[in-house]
């Protein structure tokens, strides 16, 4: 049985250096994780930790309404497929309609566009590199 919840910033930290910084010297604490308006989703199986995502509100220029950049999703290799991911986003498309925030976007690696396509998110722009990450995305979903 597995259930999201709200967590803290730091409670992302584990799994964001396993899954997304193993091996990179980059910081696990991102720009943004303790402004007020942030938010952050854990996926639990069994009580432990093994997915999260980061939400945090923007100004990309792409976009003119009211957004929301996704950052930071991860599960644990352990528990991919079981649908931990899909969940945690639709939990944040709930909570993003609450707040009436029409646009989510993210910088999505090559390898997770099939992903978020499955959940609605559209590629704007040509793939671009972030260094020590690799080649990237620019991905949005319009919140209904």
């Amino acid at each position: 049985m597995f259930q999201i919840k709200e967590i803290s910033a730091k409670e992302t930290y584990a799994i964001r250096l396993e899954t997304l910084r193993k091996g990179i010297d980059l910081p696990v604490e991102f720009s943004g994780d303790f402004d007020e308006s942030t938010f952050h989703l854990g996926a639990f199986e069994n009580d432990n930790l093994v997915g999260i995502a980061s939400f945090m509100k923007t100004n990309n220029s792409l976009f003119s309404e009211e957004q929301y950049q996704l950052r930071g999703m991860a599960t644990l290799p352990i528990v991919r497929g079981k649908g931990y991911g899909m969940a945690i986003l639709h939990k944040a498309f709930e909570e993003l309609k609450r707040k009436k925030i029409p646009i989510l976007w993210c910088n999505a690696r090559v390898v997770a566009l099939d992903f978020y396509q499955k959940l609605g998110f559209e590629i704007i722009g040509k793939p671009f590199d972030l260094p020590q990450i690799g080649t990237h995305y620019k991905m949005y979903k319009k919140i209904n």
